[in-house]
């Protein structure tokens, strides 16, 4: 090992940064595992005052769907706005050619409602955050 390299913490990444290490990875990634379609794929619920009050975020890639977040306001929760965010982004994935979707939640968010929509655990993290789970979820589209 070269002596004259040296590793530093950095509390925030630069443009630089982000664009050796993330550019980096993306492309040795699609060496071997092709071109990867990359899309981004967002669905904002907005208030009648034309606010957003929730959505979901999410980007496909190599025939996948993940879903980073889906997040809607506690006083509107109950009311299907979710389960409309949710099906719509997966009609829309489908229509970009996403044959699976995958996305991770707490055991305090809303694993059970992603069950109702036939997702599956395939992963688990206990004690993540301490006295939680964090599951891993994913559905066939």
């Amino acid at each position: 090992m070269n002596t004259d390299y040296h590793i530093l913490p950095i509390q925030k990444p630069t443009d630089e940064m982000w664009e050796v290490i993330g550019g980096g990875i993306s492309h040795y990634n699609k060496q071997h595992g092709g071109p990867d379609g990359f899309q981004h794929l967002c669905f904002a619920l907005y208030a009648p005052d034309g606010k957003v009050v929730g959505g979901l975020i999410g980007e496909i890639y190599w025939g996948w769907f993940y879903i980073n977040l889906l997040f809607i306001k506690e006083d509107l929760r109950g009311q299907g706005y979710g389960h409309q965010l949710l099906t719509q982004a997966e009609a829309e994935a489908r229509q970009r050619s996403a044959k699976n979707v995958f996305f991770d939640t707490f055991s305090f968010q809303a694993p059970e409602f992603y069950k109702q929509h036939g997702y599956r655990v395939f992963g688990e993290l206990k004690d993540f955050p301490p006295g939680h789970t964090r599951y891993y979820m994913t559905k066939q589209l």
